[in-house]
């Protein structure tokens, strides 16, 4: 991908002050690692009269793909061989702008402590992007660069020069220029603009989104008469996200035309002197009593077998104490998810050498899973057929091994309290059983027996003194952590 910024100048405010504006030095040649490849930053020119700068993004498709787990821009984890072969290495796309927002971040803020005046002005500028992927093609492209000052050079890239009748590909080149723009609106322009005509991100688009979209189209977004094609597109076409930027876009407006605060337009609603305190979702209080055993049992290395879409994997990466955690589901669409609430491909290495996540049954021994602290089963079992469960035992506890398990389970009797449940039906309909809490403490301490394992039990939520807790927990602990090492010598020998 390849992104060219070029000014003029004069001998009281030379072009060579882009340097000073990018805080990149035009004499040196410098590369920045990313997640998805290496940005380098050059000058092909710089001189008093003329200075250009260049960003080359160098993406590494195969790295790009096993750095995000098969998750990403392209498809699912079995999409193949189309992970691999894209456009990714020579198209500008979100990658581009992400490249953009953090090579040069400060540029898009309008810092420049060396030249205040000139990052405030105005400068002549040409911004020329030679392929760039455009649904919606010329056009499209014309209607929302124009609006912002733009002079539009943009040709479509024909399919292939020898066959004209093919018609034209969704490519175009670029050519911007404007003698009234800052440089830090250009690249704004760009942040949002690049993506927003690929029509796609590399990445899962979270609520954040919003935020980052809003400060970049400070200033122009809010008047621009595609809005809502731009916030539709940049949020991935997520219609609530969408929605909600639009709102906050109308209240900018409102607060523009009225010369006041936004704060002062939105105050419809008085916040409520005393508000009654939301109840902790069930969900919420399962996962911190399973990060509460643990921390009681010091692990590091942790296994969260069925992972799902990864909701306890994000819990634990929020503490250091937990070193590498594996997060393991059958389903690829779950892992699908889970790498992409995650953000695995925008994690910086130190963060992302902490998570695994792959595909694999808990019905079948897997030698992945040996060595580690803890293992966590959360709501899985119930998911199983009941004569399939003595194959997880054996998985779990009698060849992985960790020193700590954690099981969760609904409690049967609970359901009685739930009034949206029709009585005799399970929680979920993919719950193969629901046990009581004698059931399923009789089944924990024939594992632990079998096995060699200690367990205790714990409630999780509210402890009803009729029908108990709504969720039941089980820590096993392995009776000696020596046992571990002479059981697999003695497999060995």
């Amino acid at each position: 991908m390849f992104l060219t910024v070029t000014t003029t100048g004069t001998p009281e405010h030379p072009a060579t002050d882009l340097g000073f504006l990018l805080h990149k030095h035009p004499g040196k040649a410098q590369a920045f690692s990313t997640s998805f490849g290496t940005a380098h930053v050059l000058y092909p020119e710089a001189e008093e009269q003329r200075c250009t700068a260049a960003l080359l993004l160098e993406v590494d498709p195969v790295a790009l793909v096993r750095r995000g787990k098969g998750k990403g821009r392209g498809g699912a984890p079995d999409a193949a061989l189309a992970q691999y072969v894209n456009d990714r290495p020579y198209a500008a796309s979100s990658l581009l702008a992400v490249a953009l927002s953090n090579v040069f971040s400060s540029a898009m803020r309008g810092v420049c402590k060396a030249r205040p005046e000139r990052a405030a002005r105005p400068l002549p500028l040409r911004v020329e992007i030679p392929a760039l992927p455009a649904r919606g093609g010329p056009d499209l492209v014309r209607r929302l660069f124009e609006p912002l000052g733009w002079a539009v050079a943009v040709e479509a890239v024909p399919l292939d020069t020898e066959f004209p009748e093919w018609g034209d590909s969704r490519y175009v080149r670029l050519v911007l220029e404007s003698e009234a723009r800052t440089l830090s609106d250009a690249l704004r322009h760009l942040y949002v603009l690049l993506p927003v005509l690929d029509d796609a991100k590399h990445y899962w688009v979270a609520p954040d989104e919003v935020d980052k979209l809003l400060r970049a189209g400070e200033g122009w977004l809010p008047g621009h008469p595609e809005q809502k094609l731009i916030t539709s597109r940049y949020l991935s076409r997520r219609w609530s996200l969408t929605r909600e930027a639009m709102d906050r876009l109308e209240l900018i407006r409102l607060a523009e035309t009225d010369d006041s605060q936004v704060e002062e337009i939105d105050n419809a609603v008085e916040a409520e002197a005393e508000q009654e305190a939301k109840p902790t979702p069930l969900a919420v209080q399962r996962r911190e009593a399973i990060l509460t055993a643990l921390r009681d049992h010091a692990a590091a290395r942790v296994l969260d077998l069925g992972c799902g879409e990864g909701h306890l994997v994000r819990e634990l990466l929020k503490e250091p104490r937990f070193t590498e955690i594996v997060g393991v589901d059958v389903s690829v669409r779950a892992l699908t998810i889970a790498s992409r609430r995650l953000k695995l491909d925008r994690m910086g290495e130190r963060q992302a050498a902490r998570v695994k996540l792959f595909q694999g049954s808990l019905a079948y021994t897997d030698k992945r899973l040996k060595g580690y602290d803890a293992a966590v089963l959360s709501e899985v079992i119930e998911h199983l057929d009941l004569p399939r469960l003595p194959a997880l035992e054996y998985a779990v506890f009698g060849a992985a091994r960790p020193r700590t398990v954690v099981v969760t389970t609904p409690n049967v009797e609970y359901n009685v309290r739930w009034e949206t449940l029709p009585a005799g039906h399970v929680r979920h309909r993919d719950h193969r059983f629901e046990w009581t809490r004698e059931e399923f403490r009789t089944w924990a301490r024939t594992v632990a027996e079998r096995h060699g394992y200690d367990v205790e039990f714990r409630p999780v939520g509210p402890d009803d003194p009729e029908v108990g807790p709504p969720t039941q927990l089980a820590l096993f602990t392995l009776d000696t952590p020596t046992d571990t090492a002479t059981e697999k010598e003695a497999k060995a020998a």
